[in-house]
């Protein structure tokens, strides 16, 4: 009996610990609205909201998505894309990833028509992907280059960020295997060519 116990004992101890973990630094985020954000945890106003299936540090991005029921949409557009092997190959990424949200203010003909072009749909969703990791740090002025050729810019300070001067980053600093995800609230479209 006393074995029981100490083994119950265990596992609620471990499960403390386990709850912190999977929800990936979340904790943090209220000592993290006073200062800048550290690149080690997730940061803010809509981190909260946000919720996962499980732990996604170990998944390479396109499941570490999957695990975020807010990102439905955007797991749906990649797969209808067939993106998931090329992103889930490419180490280290950024990916400023639309909510569901995001996708509701696509009007219903622009999103029916971007889903039906597979071309058009790979290049507005690898307009969302940097090839390389992109700490919070970097975040204030940047200016990157994206998988689809095309640049986009960061700004903002603190916990408050925006993508292209539209795009707020709703919950940012999300560890993949191979990717930082950045939710933002709307969809990037690429500069005409």
């Amino acid at each position: 009996m006393r074995f029981t116990g100490m083994r119950t004992a265990k596992a609620g101890a471990a499960a403390l610990v386990a709850v912190p973990l999977a929800l990936g630094g979340m904790a943090s985020q209220s000592r993290a609205q006073d200062a800048s954000p550290s690149p080690s945890g997730t940061f803010g106003p809509g981190c909260a909201g946000i919720s996962q299936k499980a732990s996604t540090a170990k998944d390479k991005v396109t499941e570490a998505a999957a695990a975020y029921p807010q990102l439905s949409q955007l797991v749906s557009a990649a797969v209808r894309a067939r993106l998931s092997g090329t992103l889930d190959e490419k180490s280290p990424i950024t990916v400023f990833a639309p909510d569901d949200q995001a996708f509701q203010k696509v009007t219903a003909s622009q999103l029916t028509s971007l889903l039906q072009n597979q071309g058009q749909l790979k290049k507005v969703l690898t307009y969302h992907v940097v090839d390389q990791q992109i700490t919070p740090n970097e975040l204030s002025h940047g200016s990157f280059t994206t998988v689809e050729g095309g640049k986009l810019t960061t700004s903002g300070s603190g916990t408050d960020f925006k993508v292209n001067g539209k795009a707020n980053i709703v919950c940012g600093n999300i560890k993949a295997a191979n990717a930082t995800i950045y939710v933002i609230d709307s969809v990037l479209q690429p500069p005409s060519s």
